[in-house]
């Protein structure tokens, strides 16, 4: 069976239906619980090498089925891959197509692991800041949510996390509720390293962002 033949194999109608429900965007689901993906993607990358394993994440993605981008972003989230450059380009494929916060979400967990090990290429995600796509936007904040959880940085790490800053006080200017959470996210995950960073960034910008996103951004700080 191919890869989407097995995920098929697992699926359940009726889950499927909820899913469906519940995601709110129209495209096939199956049912599959994310533990029963991640078996398979285990099996998958145990019997393939990082070519193959590219050639399923792109078919898997391209189907447009539901678990099966689930399946492709956890095939490719990897700390170590080398070389990158190609996984690097497929993942960015995928983020001119975002278009619901679940499957955005695991995309962006496997862009981060490849941001951290090239950091030159936030020169790309910064261009994300100002794309049409609310989506292709709000990567731009999550796949750098690396950088709120380091605590002791050097210059370039510090460097990186005040340029991302400067993306978000441009961010608390567009109201759309999932810009504002990314804002809000990436507040609430560096409170927890940087609180007083967090504090003077909602001094200078926090009048500008949504009540209920201001007051996700400081629920850490105390």
């Amino acid at each position: 069976m191919t890869p989407l033949e097995e995920l098929e194999a697992l699926s359940n109608p009726q889950k499927a239906a909820e899913m469906a429900k519940y995601h709110k965007v129209e495209r096939p689901y199956l049912g599959i619980a994310n533990p029963d993906i991640y078996e398979l993607c285990k099996k998958w990358r145990a019997d393939t090498d990082l070519e193959r394993r590219l050639q399923i994440a792109s078919t898997l993605w391209d189907s447009n089925v539901h678990e099966a981008r689930i399946a492709a972003t956890k095939l490719l989230t990897q700390a170590r891959i080398r070389p990158d450059d190609a996984v690097w380009a497929e993942i960015t494929r995928w983020v001119e197509g975002l278009d619901a916060w679940a499957i955005a979400d695991h995309a962006c967990s496997a862009g981060s692991r490849r941001l951290i090990t090239n950091p030159a290429r936030l020169d790309e995600v910064e261009q994300w800041t100002t794309n049409e796509n609310m989506w292709v936007r709000r990567a731009a904040m999550v796949m750098t949510l690396p950088w709120t959880k380091q605590n002791h940085l050097d210059e370039g790490d510090r460097a990186i996390r005040e340029r991302i800053l400067g993306w978000a006080a441009i961010y608390t200017e567009d109201h759309d509720w999932f810009i504002q959470t990314s804002v809000a996210w990436w507040l609430r995950s560096l409170s927890g390293h940087d609180p007083d960073r967090v504090r003077t960034f909602i001094a200078e910008h926090g009048e500008k962002m949504k009540p209920f996103a201001l007051r996700d951004a400081a629920r850490k700080l105390g």
